[in-house]
């Protein structure tokens, strides 16, 4: 990708949540300049958040998200890097990409700079294989291919709704693994991207992203955590699940693997621990739950599978706590909102209205 064409710059998004000066932009800067960014600031309004000179951005805080969305801004996380969903809602690109503000550019092991975009952007571009494993990993990648046994007839592969990016130095671990390995760093660059089997899921980490907005934007809603929440730290993982079911039932494919991006800061891993434990006994109950879920063949379009995930959330999610009957309302409010966003001219002005420069 020569740096004087950067690769669908019309096309993508760069969804950043912050409570700090973006002051790491400046490492990203030759790859990240001659792209749109959409920060959403989190926490105190009136704080002012400073973004080094000469990106091309529009930044929304608690305010605006209250103004643009009404009383539907009660679906959007409140203290918590969930917030950055709002991005997602307000692009109107084909692709995200959403970044910590505590994620570097990391090396491959040749000491060369990782442009994560461009990676992400070959991954999302080429199809993917989830109905059957290629055990060269990526077929699609420059210098593989099929392997011998692979059916003819599933070799087109489909279409990549997410990229899901891993990372070096601080691993994503829960608290109790951080606390048990509080020095363990990751330090193996594995080169190799796969496709998620259908009917699998995952860990999704939102700090290293991308995603085709156009295929499954609706359904990539980070839930309701941090303030006024019984729990934290589960946003990007719930709506990785979401995610997955509905991109297995709509025939959409999740790849993971490179790239890898440097991630410099290990968050408190007490702190981690109150907004995680009631996740941590509350996933043994919601990994069957969507094990087993299946939507009906009714549901064509990303909205209207996240309303039936929604309606089984509330039948059977419910009884595990009421917090996810609360957190079933909010994801339909949360299509409701989308919906607004993206159909109106009105909203549109609206949002624009919302952005400063």
């Amino acid at each position: 990708m020569a740096s004087s064409t950067p690769l669908l710059k019309d096309e993508l998004d760069i969804v950043i949540p912050t409570i700090r000066n973006l002051d790491f932009l400046e490492q990203w800067r030759p790859f990240f300049q001659p792209y749109h960014l959409i920060i959403v600031q989190d926490g105190d309004p009136s704080k002012v958040i400073n973004v080094p000179q000469g990106f091309d951005y529009e930044l929304y805080n608690r305010n605006d998200i209250n103004r643009i969305l009404g009383p539907k801004a009660s679906c959007i996380s409140f203290k918590d890097s969930a917030c950055r969903c709002f991005g997602y809602m307000v692009s109107k690109k084909k692709y995200i990409f959403t970044i910590d503000d505590d994620c570097f550019v990391a090396k491959d092991p040749s000491g060369k700079e990782i442009n994560a975009l461009e990676q992400h952007i070959k991954n999302i571009l080429s199809p993917s294989t989830p109905f059957f494993f290629n055990t060269l990993y990526d077929p699609f990648r420059q210098g593989a291919d099929f392997v011998r046994g692979y059916p003819f007839s599933l070799r087109e592969g489909v279409p990549t709704a997410v990229s899901h990016g891993l990372w070096l130095n601080i691993p994503d671990y829960d608290a109790p693994t951080q606390l048990v390995k509080p020095l363990e760093r990751n330090t193996r660059y594995v080169d190799a991207v796969m496709t998620i089997p259908k009917g699998t899921l995952f860990p999704m980490c939102g700090m290293n992203l991308c995603f085709n907005r156009e295929l499954i934007g609706p359904v990539m809603y980070f839930g309701l955590m941090g303030d006024g929440q019984p729990i934290g730290r589960y946003d990007d993982m719930w709506a990785g699940w979401c995610t997955k079911v509905i991109c297995d039932h709509l025939g959409l494919g999740v790849k993971t693997g490179l790239p890898y991006i440097w991630h410099s800061k290990a968050s408190n891993p007490f702190v981690n621990l109150k907004k995680e434990y009631k996740g941590i006994y509350w996933q043994e109950e919601l990994i069957p739950f969507f094990q087993s879920a299946t939507l009906t063949k009714e549901c064509t379009t990303p909205q209207q599978c996240y309303i039936e995930l929604a309606k089984q959330v509330k039948a059977k999610l419910g009884k595990v706590d009421e917090y996810f009957s609360k957190l079933a309302d909010a994801m339909v409010t949360w299509i409701e909102a989308w919906d607004e966003i993206n159909s109106t001219d009105s909203s549109t002005a609206a949002v624009a209205n919302g952005a400063k420069k």
